[in-house]
C-alpha cells in the first residue's frame, strides 16, 4: 500500500546551533539518519515529507496537514514526557505512527518506574533505588559496588567509571553529585559484572520477535567497566560488537528470553532493543528498553544488528512501517 509518510525528528544540528551543548544533544539524531529513512521509504513506493519536532508538527498540525502514516524518532528536549510528545500529538489527531505510544514512551524513560513494572510483572532484573535526595542513599538492601546513571536520560549520557562506587562512604557524595548535574533523580543498583548484551526486537504484541543479539565489548583504550558516554560516542574505535546466537550460548538463549518478556509487558511497538547484562553469577537481567532506538544505517545498535544478519536497512524499515501500518484504521 503507498502512503503519505511524514518524518518527525530532533536534528542535532539544528540544537547545537542554538547553543546546546554536545551531551545534551547526544539523543537527537543526525542529517543522514533522516535522508537514509527518506531514501528507503521512497523505495519502498512511499511519498515522504519532513516534518520535524514536536513545535514544528503541532505548526503542521494547526495548519490542517495530514499523513497516512508518521514515522516517528523523534526524542524532545524538556520534561519526563519529551519522547511521547510527538506520540500524544498525533493521537490526538486519529494519525498513527512508528514505535511505542505516549504511556509507554513516557514509562521507558523513567527508569525507575519502568523497573517497578519490570520486576512486578516478574521478569528478572536487578534490585534498585530512585535516590531523589541524598539521603534516599542510605539503609540500602544490596551492599557495594553500586552503580549510578540518571534516571531519565539515554546514549549512555552521565555514565562513567566514576559511577561505580566501590565504597559505600563515596555513594552519597557521588549522587550528590549527579542529581547536583543533571538536576534529576539518580538510579542507583547493584553494579552488575557480567556480560552485557542489547537485543533487537521486531513487532508488536504476541507478534514481537528477536532479531538478535550482540555482546558488548570494551576495547583496552575504552573507559572500562562500563558501556559509557565517551564509549558509545566513540564507539567505532573504542567497542567491538558480536553477534550473537542463542542455539550457541545459553547465556544468549535466556537473555533473549528476558527481552521479549520485557517488550511485551512493557506494550513497546515495531521495533526497539532491550538492554541486559549479567550479575555475578552470569544471569542475565534487564537493565532498561529503547522503544525509540537509535536507526542511523552504519552506528546505531538496531541497524548494526541488523547488518550482521544481512538485514538490509531497506528492510528493517519495511518491517517497521509494516508494523505499524496495522494500526490505520483502527
Amino acid at each position: 500500500m503507498e502512503m503519505t509518510i511524514g518524518l518527525t525528528f530532533d536534528l542535532r544540528s539544528e540544537y547545537l546551533a542554538m547553543g546546546y551543548s554536545e551531551e545534551e544533544t547526544a539523543e537527537f539524531d543526525r542529517d543522514d539518519t533522516v535522508a537514509a529513512i527518506e531514501d528507503a521509504l521512497r523505495s519502498l513506493g512511499h511519498r515522504s515529507e519532513r516534518i520535524g519536532h514536536a513545535r514544528q508538527l503541532a505548526a503542521a498540525l494547526l495548519a490542517g496537514k495530514r499523513w497516512d502514516l508518521v514515522f516517528n524518532i523523534a526524542e524532545g528536549m524538556h520534561g519526563i514526557g519529551r519522547e511521547a510528545q510527538v506520540p500524544a500529538l498525533l493521537d490526538m489527531y486519529q494519525i498513527p505512527y512508528t514505535f511505542s505510544d505516549p504511556l509507554v514512551m513516557s514509562l521507558t524513560l523513567h527508569k525507575g518506574m519502568c523497573k517497578r513494572v519490570i520486576r512486578d510483572a516478574g521478569v528478572a532484573t536487578s534490585d534498585f533505588r530512585v535516590v531523589e535526595d541524598i539521603s534516599d542513599a542510605e539503609d540500602l538492601p544490596f551492599a557495594p559496588p553500586y552503580f549510578i546513571k540518571p534516571l531519565a536520560e539515554g546514549t549512555g549520557k552521565g555514565i562513567t567509571p566514576d559511577s561505580i562506587i566501590r565504597e559505600r562512604s563515596a555513594l552519597k557524595p557521588a549522587c550528590g553529585r549527579m542529581l547536583e548535574s543533571f538536576r534529576q533523580p539518580v538510579l542507583l543498583e547493584p553494579y552488575l559484572s557480567g556480560r552485557e548484551f542489547t537485543t533487537a526486537i521486531i513487532g508488536s504484541g504476541k507478534k514481537a520477535e528477536i532479531l538478535g543479539s550482540m555482546e558488548v565489548h570494551l576495547k583496552e583504550s575504552a573507559e572500562q567497566g562500563v558501556y559509557s558516554y565517551v564509549n558509545k560516542e566513540k564507539c567505532e574505535e573504542l567497542v567491538i560488537y558480536k553477534l550473537l546466537r542463542p542455539e550457541d550460548d545459553p547465556v544468549v538463549a535466556e537473555a533473549e528470553a528476558v527481552a521479549l518478556d520485557a517488550w511485551r509487558v512493557l506494550g513497546c511497538r515495531d521495533a526497539g532493543r532491550i538492554d541486559l547484562r549479567c550479575d555475578g553469577a552470569g544471569r542475565p537481567l534487564f537493565m532498561e528498553v529503547n522503544p525509540l532506538a537509535g536507526i542511523h544505517p552504519e552506528h546505531s545498535d538496531l541497524p548494526i544488528i541488523c547488518n550482521h544478519l544481512g538485514i538490509p536497512y531497506r528492510e528493517l524499515i519495511r518491517r517497521i512501517v509494516d508494523s505499524a501500518a496495522e494500526r490505520i484504521g483502527n
